[in-house]
């Protein structure tokens, strides 16, 4: 593809001699805006990634994981703050699988050991816990008790030929099927729209690159939130994932930045960069 050389037009430079300092506690809690009282579902999701854009990497057996070189606590202290923000989390088989591992990076959130961020939720009328929905290509897999514990409700996104056993089995400890599908993976209308129905406006999807795929392709993901760990790891082409894999997106989706800070004591040397990128929609 040929370009006509353009010379025109100004960018923008960002100097950060001039920008203010923020602490990092309470970042995303004092800017995220409570819900307008007609604002539909927000659906909104979290990567941290490196610079070449790996988000997980295989140490083996098939457990692909967040690697250490980019894993931090203060990008984690964010995360929890997202979380604190929804009503329903969205995870999948897959992590429930990686949880009884002893694979996965960490239980849901919000973790006990933020008791300001559920304090926080208690103040602004949640509950203490989000509620969780979980999404498979299969039911065999086990809900964590303490899920209930918590006072959480579980919903099901459950394929259609799903096995009666397993659905008896989770409805015992108290999961309900939010709703069925049919083929390999629930598009992402269906999810965000039954949620919608059982009246969920902030939900937050903790899932791989397979579940951002879903939403995008559907138009059902609304914003984005990327830490860029300021770091190049590599791997073998089929070790690592990136935020979205899968057929690709017919003409791309549009994405507008809405805020970038500098993290400079990530630790280590490497900084990192916490973004927003809000889903832009185009008047038809």
């Amino acid at each position: 593809m040929a370009y006509t050389p353009i010379n025109t037009g100004d960018v923008i430079e960002l100097d950060q001699a001039k920008c203010t300092s923020h602490p990092l506690k309470d970042l995303y809690i004092d800017k995220i805006p409570p819900p307008a009282v007609d604002q539909q579902i927000w659906c909104y999701m979290s990567f941290i990634t490196s610079l070449d854009g790996r988000i997980s990497l295989d140490f083996g057996k098939g457990a692909c994981r967040v690697p250490p070189h980019i894993a931090n606590p203060r990008d984690w202290r964010l995360f929890q703050e997202l979380a604190a923000h929804s009503d329903c989390l969205v995870t999948t088989s897959r992590y429930l699988r990686d949880l009884q591992a002893g694979t996965a990076q960490a239980p849901l959130p919000v973790d006990v050991a933020y008791q300001d961020l559920i304090y926080w939720r208690l103040d602004n009328g949640l509950n203490k816990q989000p509620d969780v929905a979980v999404i498979g290509s299969s039911s065999d897999f086990t809900l964590p008790a303490e899920w209930f514990d918590q006072g959480r409700l579980v919903w099901l996104f459950a394929p259609s030929n799903t096995e009666a056993d397993n659905l008896r089995r989770h409805h015992s400890l108290g999961a309900q099927v939010a709703a069925y599908f049919t083929g390999n993976r629930a598009g992402g209308k269906t999810i965000t729209s039954t949620l919608s129905r059982l009246g969920y406006r902030r939900v937050f999807f903790i899932g791989g690159p397979q579940l951002s795929h879903s939403l995008l392709a559907d138009d059902a993901l609304d914003t984005l939130f990327l830490t860029i760990r300021q770091r190049i790891i590599g791997g073998q082409q089929g070790s690592y994932e990136s935020i979205v894999e899968g057929p690709a997106l017919e003409l791309g989706l549009d994405f507008e930045l809405r805020w970038i800070f500098l993290d400079t004591a990530a630790g280590n040397e490497a900084g990192q960069l916490f973004t927003r990128y809000d889903r832009i929609r185009h008047s038809v």
